[in-house]
C-alpha cells in the first residue's frame, strides 16, 4: 500500500476506508479508556487483573503501529510528531512503556479519551469543525490583547495586596495579612470570584477596599469573554475534512486545493 493510501485512510475520513478506519479507532479507544477505568477498581482488577493487563497492552500496540503509521505517511513527519494532536497520540501511548520505570503513571493513559475529537472529522460535523477553528482562530488573534489585559491585572493584584498588607497587616494587625505574597494571594482568590474564606479583613477600610475588589472581578471576568466574542464575530469560513500529506494540518477551506500552511496540493 503505497504512502498516500494510508495517509488517505489514517487521516481522512472523505472515504469509506477513511471512516471505517477512524469509527474502528473511536471504539478501541473508548474500549482501552474503559479497561483503564475498571483497573482502578481494587476488587474488579484483582478478579481480572490478567485479562485487563492483556488487554491494555493489546490497546497500546495498535495504538502504537497507529501511531507510526501516522509519522510513516506523512511527507514532513515533524509536523505531525509536534502538533496538538500528534503529541496527544503519544501521551495515550507513552504510560503503558514507562510502567516499568514509574507505574504510577499508568492512570495517565485516560489521557486517550481526548483523541474522541476526532469524532466531528469522522461523522462532518461540519459546524462543530467550523465553531473549534473559529474558536481556534478568535484565540490566536486575541492573544496580545489578552496579554496586555492579564498583565495590567497582575500590577492591579500586586498593588492591591501591598494596600492591603499595609491597612489589614501593618495597621489592622491582622494575622491573616502578615505578608505580601499572602496579601496578593488573597487579592488573587477574591478577584477572581473564587473566595475561599479562610483569609478575611476585619478592619473598616479593608473590607471597604474587599467590596470594591469583589465587584471588580465580575467586570475582570466579563473582558477577556468580550475580546474573544469579537473576535469569533470576524472569523467566518467553512470547513473541509481534508488533512495535508506534507505536514498534516487540518482546517482548510472547503474549496482550498492548496495547503494554506505549507502550499502542497490537497487530495480531493
Amino acid at each position: 500500500m503505497t504512502k498516500e493510501r494510508i495517509h488517505q485512510i489514517i487521516f481522512e475520513a472523505d472515504t469509506p476506508k477513511g471512516k471505517a478506519f477512524d469509527i474502528g479507532l473511536l471504539i478501541a479507544i473508548l474500549l482501552s479508556v474503559l479497561v483503564v477505568m475498571l483497573e482502578s477498581v481494587d476488587s474488579i482488577n484483582q478478579e481480572y487483573e490478567t485479562l485487563l493487563r492483556a488487554l491494555e497492552w493489546g490497546f497500546t500496540i495498535l495504538f502504537t503501529i497507529e501511531y507510526f503509521l501516522r509519522i510513516y505517511s506523512i511527507n514532513k513527519s515533524t509536523k505531525y510528531i509536534f502538533s496538538t494532536m500528534g503529541i496527544i497520540d503519544l501521551l495515550a501511548i507513552l504510560p503503558t512503556y514507562l510502567i516499568f520505570i514509574i507505574p504510577s503513571l499508568h492512570t495517565l493513559t485516560v489521557i486517550r479519551v481526548v483523541r474522541i475529537i476526532r469524532i466531528f472529522r469522522v461523522f462532518k460535523l461540519k459546524r462543530y469543525i467550523r465553531g473549534a477553528y473559529t474558536m481556534q482562530i478568535a484565540l490566536r488573534k486575541s492573544i496580545p490583547k489578552i496579554t496586555v489585559f492579564l498583565l495590567s491585572v497582575l500590577l492591579l493584584i500586586i498593588i492591591l495586596g501591598a494596600i492591603m498588607y499595609i491597612i489589614e497587616g501593618e495597621w489592622g494587625g491582622n494575622p491573616d495579612f502578615q505578608d505580601i505574597p499572602n496579601s496578593i494571594y488573597w487579592s488573587i482568590v477574591t478577584l477572581t470570584t473564587v473566595g475561599y474564606g479562610n483569609v478575611v479583613p476585619v478592619t473598616v477600610t479593608g473590607k471597604i477596599i474587599a467590596s470594591i475588589i469583589m465587584l471588580l472581578g465580575y467586570g475582570i471576568i466579563a473582558v477577556p469573554t468580550g475580546i474573544i466574542t469579537a473576535g469569533i464575530v470576524k472569523t467566518n469560513k467553512n470547513i473541509s475534512t481534508q488533512a495535508c500529506i506534507n505536514c498534516s494540518k487540518e482546517g482548510h477551506d472547503d474549496d482550498a486545493e492548496c495547503c494554506k500552511y505549507c502550499g502542497s496540493q490537497i487530495h480531493n
